[in-house]
């Protein structure tokens, strides 16, 4: 009996919300918006290309590569990228962050003219009633700034992704009125944000079901529908999958969920649902490297219990959990083993489940530590190691159990 007949899933009762044949891509944000994080150091330039091409080896579709008009640092660490992808021939499609201004809209150009690919410019601006209230702008003044925008970079040979600022809490009239504009005057991607983090799964659902049947489709353009979303409600990848099921063709999201305040839709876990969802099918063994590199290059750290690439994902020392797992393996059946007490099968991303000794665990983590490790487990060695994690308050360390079985070793025969 194969592993999938022994779960009923209630995910899927009703059918799959997005058809499983449907092309899902994900447009990379790590460089340019999760950057944004209070807390982050921007990589060295080597780290960056270092990152660029573990996007690569993940089949990440496109990466934002900054926003050249920031200042001289992000103009070259931007050409420098888009460069290396020139060089290296990488699949993955660059894009760059411009507000919809002339002055940051000219660097992409030229820096695309520079390394000889095209680079998409992902030109934004404010959109919603409260932030037009704090702006002291009218939706007159945000179309002509749309079209003025779009026009001149189109005009530069620009393939242009127009974004809305905080689409979510922004009228259908306005959204309506920006967007047809933008098309109207050459962009040929949309992207609906929600800057703040305010949608949940419904709203998400509404917003680009709401755009591909009031915009795109009577526009009468090939128009790609991008969803950017951030984690302020801790949403945010499940309203990334409701954008999905509602049409999106892309979605945006950062490493380890970098970005703004709480940060961005999380890239490793939208990798790891589409996985699970038969939605892609790559090798996606170096998503904990990507996290980890990340996390190293912005000075940040990963909480051990964070899905999948954090410390403790894999990780068990309770007796009746372990117990399980072991049975699996002594079965010869590493899928058993991966599904038995996990939902998410490590073996597809390049790890394994890992038995550790504690106060809760029973005699069968002892036995099965020392053999992973090649090491005897006799009744008395595994009485020791069994009695000391009973006397502590917390789990042993790999050195603390290692003293035991020198102790043991070690000790002498008596007559």
């Amino acid at each position: 009996m194969r592993v999938h007949e022994l779960i009923y899933d209630w995910n899927t009762v009703q059918g799959p919300e997005i058809p499983s044949g449907r092309h899902v891509l994900l447009d990379d944000e790590t460089l340019r918006d999760g950057l944004q994080n209070p807390s982050v150091q921007d990589p060295t330039i080597e780290e960056k290309i270092e990152i660029l091409h573990l996007m690569e080896a993940l089949g990440i579709d496109a990466v934002n590569i900054g926003l050249p008009g920031a200042g001289p640092r992000a103009y070259a660490d931007t050409l420098a990228l888009a460069r290396e992808i020139a060089r290296a021939r990488l699949k993955i499609r660059p894009n760059c962050a411009a507000r919809t201004v002339e002055a940051d809209i000219r660097p992409i150009a030229e820096i695309s003219e520079k390394a000889g690919i095209p680079i998409e410019a992902a030109t934004f601006l404010g959109s919603s009633p409260i932030r037009r209230l704090a702006e002291d702008w009218t939706v007159d003044h945000l179309e002509r700034t749309t079209e003025k925008a779009v026009t001149f970079a189109v005009r530069l040979g620009l393939p242009v992704m127009y974004v809305t600022e905080d689409t979510v809490r922004t009228d259908p009239e306005t959204i309506k009125r920006l967007y047809t504009t933008a098309i109207r005057c050459g962009a040929r991607a949309i992207v609906l944000c929600d800057t703040v983090g305010h949608a949940t799964p419904q709203g998400a659902f509404n917003l680009v079901r709401f755009a591909i049947e009031e915009i795109v489709r009577p526009s009468g353009e090939a128009i790609r529908v991008d969803w950017h979303g951030h984690c302020d409600r801790g949403l945010a990848v499940a309203n990334s999958l409701a954008a999905m099921a509602a049409g999106a063709d892309q979605i945006h999201a950062a490493a380890n969920s970098l970005g703004e305040r709480v940060g961005n839709t999380p890239m490793e876990l939208m990798l790891v649902n589409l996985r699970l969802m038969g939605l892609i099918d790559r090798d996606l063994s170096r998503l904990k490297e990507y996290c980890e590199k990340v996390a190293r290059a912005t000075g940040t750290t990963i909480p051990p219990n964070y899905p999948v690439i954090g410390r403790d994902a894999f990780r068990t020392a309770t007796g009746v959990h372990a117990a399980a797992i072991i049975k699996a393996y002594r079965k010869n059946d590493v899928l058993l083993a991966n599904s038995v007490y996990s939902g998410v099968p490590s073996h597809l991303f390049g790890l394994e489940q890992v038995i550790e000794i504690g106060p809760l665990s029973g005699r069968s983590n002892v036995i099965y530590w020392l053999e992973k490790r090649g090491l005897a487990a006799s009744d008395d060695l595994v009485d020791a190691i069994f009695a000391r994690a009973k006397q502590s308050s917390r789990l042993l360390t790999e050195a603390e159990i290692l003293e035991i079985v020198q102790t043991h070793q070690t000790r002498p025969v008596r007559d």
